[in-house]
């Protein structure tokens, strides 16, 4: 997966149009993108959306973002999508590992309740949407099998510590989002999950978009949260490794697999041991995921 699509949950012909947008994933919005006024509708035309998906191999993924748990809203969305099977749940304002345990278990409850497989029902974490959440990143270890990916947020941290803006004059983030970063980074590492970088939130800057991405890919991001489906294709590109790192990669595979039991192999003049092989392993993968050919 490299890309996830925000779409209004209460736009039916939005959320009919971003399918063939080409994102690998959509989320379907029951939170900001939704007036307090319109969230009963949203939920039925999310579960109405979730019932006439296609029955294509190719269509995207399906989560559902539904409102944070201090709303009280929570269980209401759960119970009115869970029951029609999305691929997983966007869980916004987590604060640390105990929300995802506890949405964890109510999912499993409507899960049950509907007759859907326990465990089919996955969750993604919005874990850096609050000041006091950065405390708790090494919480999501273990939390739940469902986590399946951490991604992190400026704007509604900028919002929850009062900051005027969360880019300096050079439109570079200013250190305590650079910090929320690194730390989903380094949480979703140690989760085993996903690492999902944040929104690009100027859709019409392309070059801007792609400068963000390839940062993203450079530090370990695998996939890209996206508001808009003008960014999808960049995300998509930048996001798929390219023939030159696919080649390399195969090339450290290949001279490890040669040096045998060793765990350090030489490859054109260079040492190259098990975390080159590691990383080149996860780069083949994300090949492999994004229809690329491998040939190791």
């Amino acid at each position: 997966m490299r890309s996830m699509l925000f779409v209004p949950g209460d736009s039916r012909k939005k959320l009919a149009k971003s399918l063939d947008c080409g994102a690998d994933a959509l989320i379907v919005d029951l939170e900001d993108s939704v007036a307090p006024t319109a969230k009963a509708e949203a939920r039925a035309v999310a579960a109405e959306f979730l019932d006439g998906l296609p029955a294509r191999e190719d269509r995207p993924r399906i989560y559902v973002r539904v409102n944070a748990l201090d709303t009280g809203l929570t269980d209401d969305d759960l119970d009115a999508v869970v029951p029609h099977g999305p691929d997983g749940i966007m869980l916004p304002k987590a604060t640390c590992g105990a929300d995802v345990m506890l949405v964890d278990a109510k999912i499993t409850t409507s899960e049950a309740l509907a007759g859907v497989g326990d465990g089919a029902t996955r969750i993604v974490a919005l874990a850096t949407e609050t000041g006091g959440s950065l405390f708790e990143m090494g919480s999501y270890k273990g939390s739940s099998a469902r986590l399946e990916g951490l991604t992190w947020g400026a704007e509604d941290l900028s919002a929850d510590i009062g900051a005027l803006t969360n880019r300096d004059a050079d439109g570079a983030y200013t250190d305590i989002y650079r910090l929320a970063r690194a730390l989903c980074l380094a949480a979703s590492a140690g989760a085993a999950v996903m690492a999902i970088d944040s929104v690009f939130i100027d859709f019409r800057d392309d070059a801007g978009l792609r400068a963000d991405c390839e940062e993203g890919v450079r530090d370990g991001f695998v996939a890209k949260m996206a508001i808009h489906p003008a960014q999808v294709a960049t995300i998509n590109d930048v996001f798929t490794p390219s023939d030159v790192a696919i080649g390399e990669a195969e090339a450290i595979v290949r001279a490890m697999a040669d040096a045998g039991g060793a765990g350090v192999a030489s490859l054109d003049g260079r040492m190259i041991d098990r975390p080159h092989l590691r990383r080149a392993e996860r780069l083949l993968a994300r090949a492999r995921a994004a229809g690329k050919p491998v040939s190791v």
